[in-house]
């Protein structure tokens, strides 16, 4: 988070990072709708980004290369809006802030950008405003904005179940690296879910600190992300994005991540995620690729 006074009004600035689900089992609907999930979260070192300032109205400035995905969208729908309104209802600011949203990340691609928006928005304003408000009653409000929302607002790994509701610090994982690829195709988690047949996936949570890096990849394939296949039948370049970076040299492990269409590779060096992100690149020029460090505890953004 960063502070900014240079214009002679408090801005605030605050990184909404990636989300990367490492597994997600379903485990079966629930009677709200909603289903229950078990899954390992972790953050990626890109991110969007969120700034506040106040103002005589509420608004909202979209930047970055994939705002114009946004653009269509109705603003006051957009999850950054919704947070700071949900967020002055409790506290008893008033709305009138300058929003700011940096976009950075693709949208509708399982990385919790939205989520992450939100998360970010609550913490930059709980700064701007001063707030005297404790993490149970911000984790409240991130609540009642979505599901993955409280998992962003604690920007660390974690476990969580339920609906997404139910977090809990996750064991102390290794170091990392990420390529992040993205076949630039949306995918709705609603429509993915409606794809989704159960599997009988029961929960595993991670229990115990992986000893190394190979450890932690020999855990995660013994789970799974089955949200996988119904998002393969939806858009079939998912199986592609997989399979391109299972080949790459040096990859541990490639999956999808939360409902799609981003899927990850881990790798366990800078160069070799670097070598990998650029050869995908060059071969898939229209797809969204990143190499990133997985950010834990201690670790700014």
């Amino acid at each position: 988070m960063a502070i900014d006074p240079s214009d002679g009004g408090k801005v605030v600035r605050c990184r909404a990072p990636a989300k990367i689900n490492l597994y997600l089992h379903v485990l079966g609907r629930r009677s709200d709708g909603y289903h229950n999930i078990d899954s390992l979260i972790v953050f990626a070192g890109v991110s969007d980004q969120v700034s506040v300032s106040r103002s005589q109205r509420l608004g909202l400035r979209l930047a970055g290369p994939f705002a114009h995905d946004m653009e269509t969208m109705d603003w006051a729908n957009n999850l950054v809006v919704v947070a700071a309104r949900a967020l002055s209802e409790v506290c008893g600011e008033s709305p009138s802030v300058a929003l700011s949203l940096q976009k950075n990340l693709p949208v509708a691609a399982g990385l919790g950008g939205g989520s992450s928006d939100a998360a970010a928005t609550l913490r930059a304003l709980a700064e701007l405003w001063t707030l005297d408000i404790s993490d149970e009653q911000l984790r409240a409000v991130a609540e009642g904005l979505g599901a993955d929302v409280p998992a962003c607002l604690a920007q660390n790994p974690v476990a969580v179940s339920g609906r997404g509701e139910i977090i809990t610090q996750a064991p102390e994982l290794p170091a990392a690296w990420l390529v992040l690829a993205n076949p630039r195709i949306p995918l709705v988690t609603a429509e993915v879910f409606r794809w989704f047949s159960p599997t009988g996936s029961q929960a595993a949570p991670l229990k115990e600190a992986p000893k190394d890096l190979g450890a932690m990849v020999e855990a995660l394939a013994r789970r799974s992300n089955d949200l996988e296949q119904p998002a393969i039948t939806l858009v079939p370049q998912i199986a592609e994005v997989i399979e391109m970076l299972s080949k790459s040299e040096g990859c541990m492990l490639a999956r999808m991540s939360g409902s799609g269409a981003t899927c990850f590779g881990i790798f366990s060096d800078e160069a070799s995620a670097d070598a990998a992100a650029e050869s995908i690149g060059n071969e898939q020029d229209t797809w969204w690729v990143s190499s990133v460090q997985m950010l834990r505890p201690g670790l700014a953004q």
